[in-house]
């Protein structure tokens, strides 16, 4: 069971990760970039930001809901404190936090720097929730971005990139000679 459970994990995490990228750059999550900057300009746009918001409530819950029964069928017992506990949230806030809001990269990096922290520290009782929350606290004052958005600054890395660019064109020749360019710029 151990093994078939560890296998499923690893699927559930690859395609959520998956899933979320393919969705990012996309029609749709260009669509969502929009909304999350502003719900009437995006509408503005011609974007149903209803159906759009509500097609990615169904499909992320999906999503959802089968990694939440991967956590049970890995506890073996349906009970509100084996899934819905305040630790649960205080982890995953402190994973988003130090790797960073935004971003793929940041919550993967997030969650490698969490595990390698917690397992250090497992021999240091409730101390460890102190040392935890001093850590996030740090990391919140001193790089607002996180720790991957530091270095996504600094270095230019970036293993799943999502963000559209300009790239503008140079060139003596007028833009109406390129095939189905209209514009001085296009995005990629």
């Amino acid at each position: 069971r151990d093994n078939l459970t560890y296998l499923l994990a690893v699927v559930l995490s690859v395609g959520a990760v998956a899933f979320v990228y393919i969705l990012m750059r996309s029609k749709m999550g260009l669509a969502l970039r929009a909304i999350r900057d502003s719900e009437e300009a995006a509408a503005g746009l011609g974007i149903s930001t209803e159906r759009t918001k509500l097609l990615i409530f169904v499909l992320v819950a999906g999503i959802t809901a089968m990694i939440g029964g991967l956590i049970y069928l890995n506890v073996l017992r349906i009970t509100p404190n084996a899934g819905f506990t305040v630790q649960w949230t205080a982890f995953m806030l402190f994973i988003v936090v130090i790797g960073g809001i935004g971003t793929i990269d940041g919550p993967i990096v997030g969650t490698v720097i969490f595990f390698f922290i917690r397992e250090y520290l497992s021999n240091w009782g409730e101390w460890s929730f102190i040392i935890l929350g001093l850590i996030a606290i740090v990391v919140m004052l001193t790089m607002p971005k996180g720790i991957w958005g530091v270095l996504n600054e600094r270095y230019g890395w970036s293993i799943f990139p999502v963000r559209r660019q300009v790239h503008w064109v140079e060139d003596e020749q007028p833009l109406a000679n390129y095939e189905g360019t209209s514009a001085a710029n296009s995005l990629t």
